[in-house]
């Protein structure tokens, strides 16, 4: 009796690109963050109180990956009083029909927390 050998499986390889967005925006709050700045620029105190559940040192952190990768920029009028806000750089605002595309999926096809589809 012969047995017959296992076909060889090729494992399907991700597109790197795709994994490194998906690990940076898949980042807690970073996805958000861009979201949220998709309305115009904001400060401090704003994003902090638009995104519920954020810490003041992840939110700080966060803005400052952010910035780092090139999505935002941090801008200070020295007044007085002194206001710092953030804003989307052109990079940034690549990202918008991405995640445009992406609110209309979840709205369409995620439960919101209540059960329902939005």
């Amino acid at each position: 009796m012969s047995v017959k050998p296992k076909p060889v499986h090729e494992p399907r390889a991700c597109d790197g690109a795709l994994r490194r967005a998906f690990d940076f925006l898949g980042k807690r709050w970073n996805g958000v963050l861009l979201g949220t700045l998709m309305r115009g620029p904001a400060g401090f105190a704003e994003l902090r109180f638009a995104i519920d559940g954020i810490s003041d040192s992840v939110l700080s952190g966060r803005l400052t990956e952010l910035s780092d990768a090139g999505l935002v920029t941090r801008s200070v009028d020295p007044g007085p009083p002194v206001a710092v806000s953030y804003r989307l750089t052109e990079s940034g605002q690549a990202l918008l029909p991405a995640l445009t595309a992406l609110t209309k999926w979840a709205s369409e096809n995620l439960p919101s927390p209540g059960g329902e589809a939005a």
